[in-house]
């Protein structure tokens, strides 16, 4: 009797350890706002014992949480900085990088703006501050409007690296919690400009600017002709192991890579290393995974 109560113990122990598993993920907006949550959600599918802890906060945070060990994976669009890198070493983090797809920055403006095309540089000027007025761009007259992200969002210095050469922002912009926010202000308003992934590109009441002639469409960031095009990434605090590991697999795999491009992000392709790399071997060393460069 003792020997099948202690049985019946021990498998109530396992259940309650399977159903205890929780993967928690901090970090960028840009991948924590749709597709993240998707992967998760399918991820449970096959594995309906895991919960997922997911806050969509900025790149920035993300990072830090991994590094701080307060998440199990830090979701990022932007490359991990040589500081954060040597926070980590000092924390006695090993943090891995693992690719799971690429993201044109789209520049947006609202539905009823004349203009339908935009150099690099008139972009530059306008979030500097440079031109402040649409007239100056053979727009209708007004101040232009300018929406960015938070300081602790990827995409906000995403955008200044190969948007504005690492210049400031106009000291004029709002900045805004989410691409969503963003996106929103924009369509409301006939002299607003922003930015935002492509999931969000196609947001009523708004338009995607041509940049150079070229819009972010998947073929233009591959063939490296949009100038606005980076990688996203997920981030572990070292190599991962068991839960963790097992979703970082699925993000990687034909399931998990068709819900990259079911929002409108860019899949990897046949030739693209499906991998965690330990960050260590990459920051010393040009990137296999930096931004894609603009010709």
């Amino acid at each position: 009797m003792k020997s099948i109560l202690a049985s019946i113990t021990l498998i109530g122990l396992a259940v309650t350890t399977l159903q205890a598993e929780k993967i928690v993920i901090k970090g960028s907006d840009t991948l924590g706002a749709k597709l993240v949550p998707q992967l998760a959600e399918q991820f449970r599918a096959d594995n309906p014992g895991v919960s997922f802890e997911i806050a969509a906060e900025g790149s920035a945070t993300g990072i830090a949480a991994v590094i701080d060990g307060t998440a199990d994976i830090g979701m990022s669009s932007r490359n991990i900085s040589k500081e954060e890198i040597s926070k980590a070493r000092l924390n006695g983090r090993d943090v891995y990088e693992t690719c799971i797809g690429y993201d044109g920055i789209a520049v947006i403006v609202n539905e009823n703006n004349p203009l339908s095309e935009l150099s690099a540089r008139q972009v530059e000027r306008i979030f500097t501050g440079d031109v402040s007025d649409w007239s100056a761009l053979r727009g209708n007259p007004g101040i232009i409007s300018i929406y960015t992200r938070n300081t602790s969002s990827g995409t906000y210095s995403s955008f200044k690296e190969l948007a504005m050469k690492k210049r400031d922002y106009a000291s004029s912009s709002q900045k805004m919690a989410g691409n969503e926010q963003i996106a929103a202000e924009v369509a409301k308003n006939p002299l607003g400009i922003g930015y935002v992934g492509l999931a969000y590109a196609e947001t009523p009441g708004v338009k995607v600017i041509k940049i150079n002639g070229v819009l972010p469409s998947e073929d233009a960031i591959r063939a490296l002709k949009y100038p606005y095009s980076r990688p996203l990434y997920l981030y572990t605090g070292s190599k991962a192991e068991g839960i963790t590991a097992k979703f970082l697999d699925f993000s990687l795999s034909e399931l998990g890579q068709k819900s990259v491009t079911k929002v409108h992000f860019i899949a990897l392709d046949a030739n693209s290393p499906k991998v965690s790399v330990p960050v260590k071997l990459i920051d010393e060393a040009k990137k296999s995974t930096e931004p894609l460069p603009a010709k």
